[in-house]
């Protein structure tokens, strides 16, 4: 069975770090661009980054550039999101979602026909 499973998710404080991790299993993840997005209550959903298999190259949103890492780990078939300097405006339900038709990636969420996770809850509040 082909799934999309993020985890890491949490409370944390302002200025404080979080390691988003999304794990595949099912299919091998080394064929496929894959993004990380985000909604917040009330707001569409929108690309914070994504990474390319062809050539690892990776893209972020200008909200989160210099803050937010996205990195992936062939051998254990899951990519990272590392989260530093979390803001409020962070706060959201993040995605993971792959498509192995794209390249290079990109932060639009309609171009992943792939897979999506289900999600894992950030909150970052004093």
């Amino acid at each position: 069975q082909v799934q999309l499973v993020e985890s890491g998710g949490g409370l944390v404080q302002p200025g404080g770090s979080l390691r988003l991790a999304c794990a595949a299993s099912g299919f091998v993840l080394d064929s496929d661009a894959i993004g990380w997005f985000r909604q917040a209550p009330g707001k569409e959903r929108e690309g914070v980054s994504c990474i390319s298999s062809s050539d690892g190259s990776t893209y972020y949103a200008d909200s989160v550039k210099g803050r937010f890492t996205i990195s992936r780990d062939n051998v254990k078939n899951t990519v990272y999101l590392e989260m530093n300097s979390l803001k409020p405006e962070d706060t959201a339900v993040y995605y993971c979602a792959i498509d192995e038709a794209i390249s290079p990636c990109t932060l639009l969420a309609v171009d992943y026909g792939g897979y999506w996770g289900r999600g894992t809850q950030v909150t970052v509040s004093s």
